[in-house]
């Protein structure tokens, strides 16, 4: 056990204080503090009060961090001294398991992602086929029955086996190898689409620490846009972005853009529009002149994802998922392999490693400025292609 800090009270008499990088104390942060009770106070060491420290995501940075302010603890002594009993029996549990010659027999399930999801997923799952019956939509423990009765495949699924509508849709799809389509449902998506049409796409950072004034920890903060317009049926599309240097808070720069190319009239499109509507929003809050613009484009605002969640169109090569990156090579062959940065994980952590850390080459820093420009290009570019398919659907 190795404490993130043990701090003095009285001569040796230990305040114990885990820290996390979490918002509020959880279970499972309980037991790790309540573990590390139980060797230091084995070891002779003694613990006065056990205390778990975290991110106080109310905290707005206005000028230099103020470290007491973004932190704050919580006394879990009570809890921790709860779990004395649980800590030994667990112990006991976990060296007879060490001590086997063999891997355990466990089960795959639910378990392997909570509370943390299992570094030996990959391992331990990949004895499922391509199309395995836990891609079903919402539907893990129905997978879990399914694995009880020796049934892997969707194919495989049995009529009589109780299946939502949209759980049927995929299993039909994945039997036959063909899309499943309900033209009705992608004319009613369609029919919402007004001309000009503009496809916007964010990639944010979210640090712990904010390195803006006006931000707290955790919020999204954009700091790179790609836009494409298309004034008219048939029309080439115009594209627009923008990535920020990094030096200075990279919103007011957005907003101030998106207000001049976003036009007054015509459909904004995004992909899970959430995400796009909640950066404006706390972008409009920062700056607080752009706060009734933002609330008269969100009405403008149309979410792509709204076919594919729905299940209007699914295809087996989605593999479950609605997402962007699952839907985009499905229905229009196009695919972010090959791509140095190719989701927005990666688009992230590449911005904010080579804005904010030190020691970074121009070259290194160019070559993913320019990275970043392709990938969030082809987010946007990639929903063209989309809508363009959904409309070949239901000639």
């Amino acid at each position: 056990a190795l404490a993130d800090i043990l701090h003095p009270v009285d001569p040796c008499v230990w305040d114990l204080i885990e820290v996390k990088s979490s918002t509020s104390v959880k279970d499972e942060y309980i037991f790790d503090v309540a573990f590390q009770k139980y060797v230091y106070q084995n070891a002779g060491i003694k613990i006065n009060r056990c205390y778990i420290m975290y991110v106080d995501n109310t905290y707005v940075r206005k000028g230099p961090i103020v470290p007491e302010e973004l932190l704050t603890k919580e006394d879990v002594t009570d809890q921790v001294n709860a779990y004395a009993l649980a800590v030994e029996q667990h112990l006991q549990q976990m060296l007879k398991i060490i001590a086997q010659q063999d891997i355990p027999k466990i089960t795959i399930g639910s378990q392997c992602n909570n509370p943390y999801a299992c570094p030996l997923s990959d391992l331990c799952w990949d004895f499922l086929p391509s199309d395995h019956v836990f891609m079903l939509n919402r539907g893990k423990p129905k997978a879990e029955q399914l694995m009880a009765l020796g049934i892997l495949k969707l194919k495989d699924i049995p009529a009589e086996f109780k299946l939502s509508e949209n759980q049927r849709i995929q299993v039909t799809a994945h039997t036959n190898g063909n899309p499943y389509i309900d033209k009705e449902g992608i004319k009613d998506f369609l029919e919402k689409l007004r001309y000009p049409m503009y496809l916007l796409d964010f990639e944010t950072i979210a640090p712990a620490i904010p390195v803006y004034d006006l931000t707290s920890p955790y919020k999204a903060i954009p700091f790179q846009y790609s836009l494409h317009v298309v004034s008219k049926e048939g029309a080439e599309p115009q594209h627009f972005s923008y990535l920020a240097p990094g030096d200075v808070d990279p919103r007011i720069e957005i907003l101030r853009r998106l207000q001049e190319q976003l036009g007054n009239t015509g459909s904004i499109i995004a992909y899970n529009a959430s995400f796009e509507v909640n950066a404006l929003k706390d972008a409009s809050e920062a700056y607080p002149k752009y706060k009734s613009w933002v609330k008269e484009i969100e009405k403008r605002i149309v979410d792509l994802i709204e076919p594919f969640r729905g299940f209007s169109y699914y295809h087996p090569q989605q593999e479950g998922s609605a997402s962007l990156k699952g839907v985009l090579p499905a229905l229009t062959g196009i695919s972010y392999e090959g791509m140095e940065i190719k989701d927005g994980t990666a688009a992230s952590n590449e911005y904010y490693r080579i804005t904010f850390t030190d020691g970074v080459s121009e070259d290194d820093r160019n070559r993913v400025r320019s990275a970043l420009e392709k990938y969030c290009d082809l987010d946007t570019a990639g929903m063209i292609s989309v809508i363009n398919e959904l409309k070949k659907t239901v000639m």
